[in-house]
Order: structure tokens, then C-alpha cells, then sequence
């Protein structure tokens, strides 16, 4: 009977690959939630003024609204 021992060790990320899927990680972040913000801008853009004033939004405002969805400084609560 034979033994082979074998001196295959599993790889290890090197830190030049994990810094490297991060920075793909956020990246891939930073689009989707540039998408998120495109789609509410797009949604709050096909509201009539009278709805936009419903929910406390002057037209001027969806840029702002849309960029800041988390907390707006008027106190309105967007949820993400």
C-alpha cells in the first residue's frame, strides 16, 4: 500500500485580489443605487404638481429629493 502526500495547499485570496473584488463590490453598489435614484427621479417626474405638493414636493425639488432619499432635511423619510 502507498501513501502519496501531496503538498497542494488551497489558495488564499492575495490582499491585491480582495482589494480588487471590493473595489468591484462598491462599484457594483455605486450603479445600483445610481439606478435607484435615476428610477425615483423618474417616478416623482411623472406625478402631477398637485401630487407633488400631496407628499410635500415642489418639481424643483426631485433632484434633491432623489439624491438624499434616505433623510431629507424638511423631515420627510424616503425609505430606500
Amino acid at each position: 500500500m502507498e501513501t502519496t502526500v501531496s503538498s497542494f495547499e488551497p489558495r488564499r485570496p492575495t490582499m491585491t485580489m480582495r482589494l480588487g473584488l471590493i473595489l468591484f463590490a462598491r462599484c457594483r453598489d455605486a450603479l445600483r443605487e445610481w439606478r435607484k435614484r435615476g428610477r425615483m427621479r423618474a417616478e416623482l417626474d411623472g406625478l402631477s404638481d398637485r401630487e407633488l405638493f400631496d407628499i410635500g414636493i415642489a418639481r424643483g425639488e426631485i433632484d434633491y429629493v432623489a439624491c438624499n432619499r434616505i433623510a431629507d432635511s424638511r423631515g420627510a423619510f424616503f425609505p430606500p
